[in-house]
């Protein structure tokens, strides 16, 4: 009869902080097919929310001290009103969200960038408003995008994945005895093959629910195809798919491209109601 292998502290360990920590943070997107994705959960979203509150108020007052925060006049204006748009829309994919104080920073610097904090904080840069030219319904995509982000609790998602990791790699370091290292050389394999890789998912993640978000919005989600051939275009999604953290722009348009005929009706009916 075959020898059967009794099961290491650290498999056990780790199965169960999965086994515990596996949920959603919300529904299904048509864009997506309606299918969801469990998710990784070990850290609270309260702690998340309070440390990415830091985050933002520093960089904040960083922007401010350095007179480049904008949170009034055109441009400012423009990027919000789009926010509010989409803000409502929310609830399509968990109700709670459409409570959050979702707020809007804008930062004067020639930085193509936009993202946001766990808890609904978003920053755009003027750089991304000004090099693209972008259009509203552009700006959409990416408001769309980042707010996805936040709906998904990708950073929440990242956070639990790194603590599962060490929690992983310190068990199975002491098991065999490995020298601190060997474990950090583990960690970093750990980065190429699991951080990284996880990081395209959460992008391509976003990218769907955030065209969903905007036809929701009355906003054409066509315009997610002309604004990655625009980042494209400046360079911004460049370098090769396996070590980047954003998908291969022609992988990204094509994914986008191929959800059209889901979100296009939902497009319709928004701006129908308009």
């Amino acid at each position: 009869m075959p020898t059967l292998r009794r099961p290491t502290l650290a498999a056990v360990t780790c199965a169960a902080l999965l086994a515990a920590g596996c949920s959603s943070t919300t529904t299904g997107s048509v864009a997506t097919d309606g299918r969801g994705r469990s998710q990784l959960l070990l850290v609270s979203q309260e702690q998340v929310v309070q440390q990415s509150l830091q985050y933002y108020d520093q960089q904040n007052q960083k922007a401010r001290a350095q007179g480049k925060l904008v949170t009034s006049g055109a441009e400012w204006s423009r990027v919000n009103t789009v926010m509010q748009r989409l803000v409502p829309q929310v609830a399509a994919f968990r109700p709670d969200a459409a409570r959050w104080p979702w707020q809007l920073v804008l930062i004067d610097e020639d930085t193509i960038n936009a993202h946001v904090m766990a808890g609904g904080k978003i920053t755009f840069y003027t750089g991304i408003l000004r090099k693209l030219r972008l259009t509203d319904d552009e700006i959409a995509a990416i408001m769309g995008h980042e707010m996805a982000h936040a709906l998904r609790e990708h950073t929440r998602e990242k956070m639990s994945q790194s603590a599962a990791g060490d929690v992983a790699l310190a068990l199975g370091g002491a098991l065999l005895g490995v020298g601190e290292g060997a474990v950090q050389l583990a960690g970093l394999g750990k980065q190429l093959a699991l951080d990284l890789p996880f990081s395209r998912n959460m992008e391509s993640e976003a990218d769907l629910y955030g065209l969903e978000l905007a036809a929701r919005a009355g906003y054409d989600p066509r315009a997610a195809i002309t604004l990655w051939e625009k980042m494209a275009q400046a360079g911004g999604s460049g370098g090769p798919s396996f070590l980047s953290t954003h998908p291969n722009a022609g992988n990204r348009m094509a994914a986008l491209q191929a959800a059209m005929p889901r979100v296009m009706p939902i497009y319709e009916q928004a701006r129908a109601r308009r």
